[in-house]
């Protein structure tokens, strides 16, 4: 096994335009905002990951700046200070910095790319994945019609995807999901509500039993798994919880609890890939499904997300659609595709993509370059 030997790390913040906006209970998003993080080790390689928080803390607390922060001045003098043979050992190494899990998750993706590509193996290889097609699902913004929801869902039913999932809120919830169904009865169909409702919606969020759901993604407080617990003895459909989960004893609890039946795991949301694979790990073990979540990432998250997936206990189709969906174009070659419902998992070293720079110069706004000897 290869030890990481690192000689430098650039942060770039960046700014794509998406090529339609994209509405959620927290707000509408025209132009995404990330940050790129570039590692390089004493042979010239690098690894590449994405932190996918958002410009405002809506999601969670964290932001586009205080990303750059973090990093800056905490996260990468650590990695001077203590280098990780393995990317394994990064968790641990940021274990004392509260939270900032989407921080932490940028820099150690990118370890984990540096780490497949110095092994010469696809990084969902040196995950221990399996798969090498997975399922896909598409996940669709609140419109301003439900005309116009229905045809979004009839154009990506119709381009073979395998899951499709609404987002909701209230106003916007029972009626809508009775028009998909009605016009769509034998979908894989589910909802995300984005910490959007209360226990004081219980009845209406139980008349969504009726629709045959295959879950409803996150429906009460980002930051619950009591009131969840006490919902979910209230509904035939699963509940997935999201926000709620940064880390596999967060997940051991909820699912003591019954706070609900399948988790979403994000890599961002959770500290990283070492963290995700403990909660896949976790859930195997209990026989719970679980699936990948998107962050409207570029093609960089995107292609940690198609690795984490081939993962055995990613039973249920994710949200990593085609870069197409979000993108005029991407920052990766090939960009990610998705035929009849499902990705062809790359077998080539590290992501398996590769970056293309004249287009990241394009899109960067600005960066900045970190090496040991600038302690």
């Amino acid at each position: 096994m290869m030890k990481l030997r690192l000689s430098a790390v650039t942060l770039r913040a960046m700014r794509m335009r998406m090529r339609a906006p994209f509405t959620t209970s927290f707000g509408t998003e025209w132009d995404k905002d990330f940050i790129l993080v570039e590692v390089k080790d004493a042979e010239g390689r690098s690894g590449w990951g994405e932190a996918v928080a958002m410009k405002a803390p809506l999601y969670n607390e964290e932001t586009v700046g205080t990303v750059w922060l973090m990093l800056k001045e905490f996260l990468i003098p650590l990695l001077w200070h203590q280098p990780p043979g393995h990317p394994q050992e990064v968790a641990g190494l940021f274990r004392h910095i509260r939270r900032n899990y989407m921080a932490k998750a940028a820099l150690e993706g990118a370890l984990w790319d540096l780490y497949a590509m110095a092994e010469n193996v696809p990084l969902y290889r040196a995950l221990g994945g399996e798969r090498t097609v997975i399922d896909v699902g598409i996940s669709l913004g609140i419109e301003s019609s439900v005309d116009k929801l229905l045809a979004q869902v009839e154009k990506y039913v119709a381009a073979g995807y395998k899951r499709i999932k609404i987002k909701v809120k209230p106003g916007w919830d029972v009626d809508i999901v009775a028009a998909v169904r009605r016009r769509f009865p034998a979908i894989q169909l589910m909802v995300d509500a984005n910490s959007a409702y209360t226990l004081a919606d219980s009845a209406r969020l139980a008349a969504l039993d009726e629709y045959n759901l295959m879950m409803i993604e996150q429906p009460l407080a980002h930051d619950d798994i009591i009131d969840h617990a006490v919902l979910q003895k209230q509904l035939k459909t699963p509940i997935c919880l999201d926000e709620s989960i940064h880390s596999v004893e967060d997940a051991r609890k909820a699912l003591e609890l019954d706070s609900g039946r399948i988790i979403n795991i994000k890599i961002g949301r959770v500290g990283g890939l070492t963290e995700a694979k403990a909660i896949h790990d976790l859930c195997v073990g209990k026989g719970v499904p679980v699936w990948c979540g998107g962050m409207l990432e570029s093609g960089v998250g995107r292609a940690h997300n198609v690795a984490i997936t081939t993962l055995a206990g990613f039973t249920l189709p994710g949200d990593t659609a085609a870069s197409n969906r979000y993108w005029e174009e991407d920052l990766i070659e090939p960009e990610v595709t998705v035929h009849d419902g499902v990705i062809h998992v790359p077998d080539r070293p590290g992501i398996g993509y590769a970056l293309c720079r004249e287009k990241i110069d394009k899109y960067t706004l600005y960066s900045k370059t970190f090496r040991p000897e600038a302690r």
